[in-house]
């Protein structure tokens, strides 16, 4: 229960923090946030794995 809350703490600061401007590193802490939810969820544990792919994954978006 404790790693569900922060994850979603975690990952509504970033949805926020995202919503100022689209910038690469912006966009890298959304995706780094959801992935980390997202390998904690599928993965079972494994925020670190989810958070590197979502990073790198949300600073390329633009790029594409």
């Amino acid at each position: 229960m404790r790693k569900s809350i922060i994850a979603v703490s975690f990952l509504a600061a970033t949805v926020l923090s995202g919503c100022l401007e689209s910038q690469d590193m912006q966009n890298a802490a959304i995706g780094a946030g959801i992935g980390c939810i997202a390998g904690e969820i599928i993965r079972d544990g494994k925020c670190v794995d989810g958070a590197v792919v979502g990073g790198l994954g949300g600073a390329l978006y633009n790029d594409l």
